[in-house]
């Protein structure tokens, strides 16, 4: 097991001798091991932990300056669209969040001031998939940045680098630590510049992690493999159970063919996740409500990934951020939960689903 180096500065052989550790802002040896093991699982070079993935992407958009403009899936996690709106874009950056199931969209957006297309894929919470390799092709075309954030899928069952991405971002809290026992993000990237400029970010502003919560996400990495294995499989039978269910108007998971980009799905990722979300056919907040606290085993929650099933209302929970009028266009109803299937046996699970629906 990877000693917990609970230490805050380094013994240093001589003034401005840099070849050790001096300082854990910027470096700590628990640490330095998890983004070492971070960037293997993406196939990457260098890895770098945040103390969140807010922290992570909020290095990676200081890439940026006054006058840039970013490309943006118009399905996104609401904390990603609130750093975007509220934070950078006062700073004179200009976001454009588009519907990217189409990656030639793109085309329409771009200008010289174009310097970065951020996505998500799956997206939070209506599963769209975005072809990483189609976008990475426009992106290394007009010489633009190209970031992925992997969360949903995780790096066991995508791995955007290989595809073209310059940067994955996690959001280490979900799938990868896999406990809910950490709050904790990463950037993975390939090219050194890259890296170096991150870097200096990183050490500069401060945002990392410490070496216990390091430990833990190594910890929780060892059964990342097992772990997502029993999540898609959950899954699949999570939401095979809902799509024909006479209370549910439709159900999101990549799996399915008529899912849109489903063929896409096929071929980025070697399986489909336990990320699912489903719209009541009755639209009212107040049944809504009433079922979503209605659940024993599936528990009311924000976040995701755990090897608990946990149950979400995006509209008011992860995405309450988000205009109404903005997130109801890409779907994210008010009649809409999110689902993060767990370990738990599946008859637990089913169970569950049907005294809830009852």
């Amino acid at each position: 097991m990877t000693p917990i180096y609970q230490t805050s500065t380094y013994t240093q052989a001589a003034p401005g001798d840099h070849k050790g550790y001096e300082y854990s802002r910027g470096t700590n040896p628990t640490r330095k091991a998890l983004e070492d093991c971070l960037a293997a699982l993406e196939n990457g070079k260098y890895g770098l932990a945040f103390s969140s993935g807010m922290a992570a992407t909020e290095t990676a958009l200081k890439l940026l300056k006054p006058g840039d403009e970013v490309i943006t899936g118009n399905d996104l996690y609401g904390g990603s669209y609130r750093i975007f709106t509220k934070i950078f874009e006062p700073y004179g950056i200009k976001f454009h969040f588009i519907d990217l199931a189409d990656p030639a969209t793109i085309r329409e957006y771009l200008n010289e001031n174009t310097k970065m297309i951020w996505v998500e894929t799956p997206t939070n919470p209506t599963l769209q998939i975005i072809d990483i390799t189609a976008v990475s092709k426009i992106a290394k075309e007009h010489q633009i940045l190209f970031a992925v954030d992997n969360t949903f899928a995780s790096p066991y069952l995508q791995n955007p680098l290989d595809l073209g991405a310059d940067i994955v971002m996690h959001s280490v809290t979900k799938y990868i630590g896999g406990h809910s026992d950490i709050v904790m993000g990463a950037l993975i990237v390939n090219n050194q510049d890259l890296y170096d400029r991150l870097f200096f970010y990183y050490n500069a502003c401060g945002g990392t992690p410490g070496p216990q919560d390091s430990f833990l996400a190594l910890r929780g990495i060892k059964t990342l493999h097992l772990r997502m294995k029993a999540h898609c499989e959950n899954g699949r039978r999570v939401a095979e159970y809902l799509k024909d269910h006479p209370k549910i108007e439709k159900v999101y998971w990549p799996g399915f063919p008529d899912h849109n980009n489903h063929e896409v799905a096929k071929k980025q990722m070697r399986d489909f996740g336990g990320m699912i979300s489903i719209v009541l056919k009755d639209s009212s907040l107040e049944n809504t409500f009433k079922l979503a606290s209605s659940f024993k085993v599936f528990s009311l929650a924000e976040s995701l990934g755990g090897v608990e099933s946990l149950l979400n209302h995006p509209a008011t929970m992860t995405h309450g951020s988000i205009p109404k009028e903005v997130r109801e266009k890409v779907g994210v109803l008010d009649n809409l939960l999110r689902l993060s299937v767990g370990v738990e046996d599946i008859d637990d699970l089913l169970e569950d689903l049907e005294q809830a629906l009852a």
